[in-house]
């Protein structure tokens, strides 16, 4: 069984930075696609980045694009989404998710096989 936690989440001024971390279990983490989603109160959960396995493409919810940078560092079985210029909206619970297949439908939630538990991310105007 995989297993996720998530770091890093807190309250940031708009226009700051977070960099929220997944460390994951797994002797096979760099074949797994993983993906940030986020919730925001009232809200369904959305796409915000992944990564595809190994790391060499990468996919943004246009919300984020240009914002955010997700990466992974497979020796150390993590996923990364340094967050800039941060804005109210982006306001929400964190999730990191891991796809086991590698599947390029990073988008769909229902692709993703394990969830960690979630980090705050607050950001104040």
């Amino acid at each position: 069984q995989v297993q996720l936690v998530e770091s890093g989440g807190g309250l940031v001024q708009a226009g700051g930075s977070l960099r929220l971390s997944c460390a994951a279990t797994g002797r096979t983490f760099s074949t797994y696609t993983m993906g940030w989603f986020r919730q925001a109160p009232g809200k369904e959960r959305e796409f915000v980045a992944a990564i595809s396995r190994y790391g060499g493409v990468t996919y943004y919810a246009d919300s984020v694009k240009g914002r955010f940078t997700i990466s992974r560092d497979n020796a150390k079985n993590t996923v990364y989404l340094q967050m800039n210029s941060l804005k109210p909206e982006d306001t929400a619970d964190y999730y990191c998710a891991a796809d086991k297949a590698g599947s390029t439908a990073v988008i769909t939630k229902g692709e993703y096989d394990y969830w960690g538990q979630g980090t705050q991310v607050t950001v104040s105007s």
